[in-house]
């Protein structure tokens, strides 16, 4: 089922490596690291689009919060119509709900691609996926897009001395699928630990960009407060999970993380960082010049000083 994803996500992989190749030496950890960290950037361009049209929309989703609430009320004994209303309010405002999944929902396949098509490198082990391969076989298997030679390159590819597909709770008689053992478990988390940790203090910073955001925008009226305490506590819940409980997860699962997989994960933050501060300035300077339009069209069809406001019912009658 998932196979489409794993070719897909090695493809790009490939492709990145031999680009770089051209460059550095396809054999060293620094190409390999390389291509996933642009690997990372291809996702993510890809997905810059449909985030901004995902920001877009929650912002008109906060607009007609009132909207939805007048309907809510008005319908509360008819589901149906509660629904039917609900949803042509949404295509008066264009509005698609399902649109704001859509990063995440290709965010996560990629995630999981990625971490299987490296742990794919390494198929000695006898737990979960692995298929319990002699080093032999292993290393003259392809992964894949890759072939046999490229599977060998990536085996003996070194980053700061430890394999790239290596991780912390790797068991010990993996080790020789990676040619020559000239690491060991304590080298492999002196480079695991380091990037763990910048991977959750980044997935946290981010979380709390978004929150001041909120926090801002609340402040400045721009949005309003959730309409009563149920929403207050679900949106504290939201921001808490944000802030501490995603971060806490990477931690305590990043031993099984390769360390491949961790460059990806702290390039993805770092993206994330820099794109969130462009997307909110690109909607914060769109939402000014949509109010600015509607005070312009306001004053021009506002009555002049000591006229009088035209009273088309009254034309009418006479």
């Amino acid at each position: 089922m998932l196979n489409p994803i794993y070719y897909a996500i090695s493809a790009i992989l490939w492709f990145w490596h031999k680009v770089v190749s051209y460059v550095l030496d396809p054999d060293s950890g620094v190409s390999w690291v390389l291509a996933i960290v642009l690997l990372t950037v291809t996702i993510r361009a890809f997905l810059v689009k449909p985030m901004l049209k995902q920001m877009r929309s929650t912002l008109k989703m906060q607009e007609m919060q009132p909207k939805m609430q007048a309907i809510r009320e008005k319908y509360k004994n008819d589901q149906a119509k509660m629904m039917e209303e609900s949803r042509k309010l949404q295509k008066e405002m264009g509005v698609n709900p399902i649109a704001g999944c859509i990063p995440l929902l290709v965010q996560m396949p990629v995630f999981i691609g990625l971490f299987h098509v490296l742990r794919s490198f390494n198929r000695t082990g006898t737990g979960g996926t692995q298929l319990g391969l002699s080093i032999e076989v292993n290393r003259n298997t392809p992964n894949y897009i890759f072939g046999v030679d490229e599977v060998q390159s990536f085996l003996d590819a070194r980053i700061f001395g430890v394999p790239l597909s290596s991780y912390i709770s790797m068991p010990n008689e993996m080790f020789g699928a990676f040619g020559t053992v000239d690491f060991t478990r304590g080298k492999i988390m002196a480079v695991a630990a380091p990037l763990i940790l910048i991977v959750v203090f980044a997935t946290h910073m981010n979380a709390r960009l978004s929150i001041a955001r909120q926090e801002e925008r609340r402040r400045s009226g721009k949005t309003k407060a959730p309409q009563n305490d149920m929403m207050a506590t679900q949106m504290q819940m939201m921001n808490k999970m944000m802030l501490w409980f995603m971060p806490g997860i990477i931690l305590f699962t990043g031993v099984f993380w390769h360390i491949g997989l961790l460059f990806y994960m702290a390039s993805n933050n770092v993206w994330t960082f820099f794109q969130q501060r462009w997307i909110f300035a690109k909607v914060d300077a769109e939402e000014e010049e949509e109010l600015a339009r509607k005070r312009e069209a306001k004053r021009t069809t506002a009555p002049r000083p000591g006229q009088k406001p035209k009273n088309p019912k009254k034309g009418k009658n006479s």
